[in-house]
């Protein structure tokens, strides 16, 4: 006999307890801690000079408590439920849907009764007529909101895209777990536990929005009118309708002697020098280095001249690591310090041809 059977009321009780209390306290302890030991959860700095250890410290708990969170759900789809002696297969759409509900208006009259007079309004057209099989659909929405909550929480990947990304990522979990379940005669694979747990992934990220985003950003009203105001004036500037598709492909830089441009950039910072162009107009040599996704372009008039400050600014993680190295092939580095700009950390060197090159610290998660 399972300790939380599927499809019991106290199971469901007790899951949206656990989930309520785990979106409430989660960014609301988060905050406060973060305040008490001089950290922000949203920046690399903070008043206490061990910021950046306290910043991983956070993020290795985050990632204890999205592990934990696995394990019990690997513990509610796989070991509160007998395995059975058949292979037990639902793939008609719907099918828990029709048995637990009854509806008496169609598709498109829901949407219209929707739009009229509200949600609260659907409920004097939908009726409960099987309880257990509700309190499974209940189930397994519940059981993937933490996931689609916790994914935009700890990953800044997931945070990125977050309308998106934490949705997909749970219905590909609900397609595991259902194939998982189908090997090993546990429950059902079920068509509709597809549906239900990418649902509940939609409220998870909803909730991130709606809520641990609002807690843990008390600029976050500053910040999106700020945002609404941009929005709105940028509708008839040029490019912020082709944004989607945009990228920065590349820095442009002025150098003089093409050799010590090429001794800098490959032999110390250890870029790959991917392409020359001989301009035989102005007697300049255009040279291209890559890195990763990142580029730096050269031009070379291969004359002495004094040229006009220059800056670079590339970001890295582990700025201690990468300056160490970095000064272990003769360049010097300066000081590790906070940006003009609060929540990021940076330290400059000097590149030939007077340019200045600052290192930037990347966000944590």
């Amino acid at each position: 006999m399972s300790l939380l059977p599927a499809g019991s009321i106290w199971t469901n009780v007790f899951v949206t307890v656990a989930v309520s209390l785990f979106v409430f306290l989660l960014p609301t302890v988060d905050l406060a801690l973060c305040k008490r030991v001089g950290i922000s959860p949203q920046k690399q700095t903070g008043t206490n000079p061990h910021a950046k250890t306290l910043l991983q410290v956070r993020q290795i708990i985050l990632y204890a408590m999205l592990a934990l969170y696995l394990a019990l759900f690997s513990y509610m789809v796989f070991f509160s439920r007998n395995a059975a002696e058949e292979y037990r297969v639902n793939t008609e759409l719907f099918d828990r849907f029709a048995k637990s509900l009854e509806i008496d208006l169609g598709v498109f009259e829901l949407f219209a009764v929707f739009a009229l007079e509200g949600p609260m309004a659907l409920v004097d057209h939908i009726r409960i007529v099987n309880l257990h099989d509700f309190a499974e659909i209940y189930l397994n929405i519940m059981l993937t909101v933490p996931a689609g909550y916790l994914l935009p929480y700890v990953f800044r990947w997931f945070r990125a895209k977050v309308h998106i990304r934490p949705v997909v990522a749970c219905f590909f979990m609900s397609l595991f777990t259902e194939n998982v379940q189908l090997v090993c005669k546990v429950g059902f694979y079920d068509l509709d536990d597809l549906i239900t747990n990418t649902l509940g992934g939609l409220v998870g990220s909803w909730l991130f929005m709606s809520f641990a985003y609002v807690v843990t950003n008390p600029n976050w009203r500053k910040d999106l009118t700020s945002y609404r105001k941009w929005k709105k004036r940028s509708r008839k500037r040029a490019l912020p309708p082709f944004a989607r598709s945009m990228s920065c492909a590349r820095t442009v830089l002025r150098g003089t002697i093409e050799d010590t441009v090429r001794e800098f950039y490959v032999n110390k910072l250890g870029y790959h020098m991917v392409g020359q162009v001989l301009s035989f107009e102005t007697a300049a040599t255009n040279i291209l280095f890559k890195l990763g996704d990142s580029y730096i372009e050269v031009r070379c008039t291969n004359e002495l001249e004094e040229l006009p400050r220059q800056f670079l600014d590339i970001s890295a993680r582990n700025l201690e690591k990468v300056r160490n190295r970095l000064q272990e092939q003769g360049v010097a580095c300066g000081p590790i310090e906070d940006d003009d700009f609060p929540g990021v950390r940076r330290f400059s060197f000097e590149g030939p041809d007077n340019v200045c090159v600052s290192m930037l610290e990347s966000y944590v998660g």
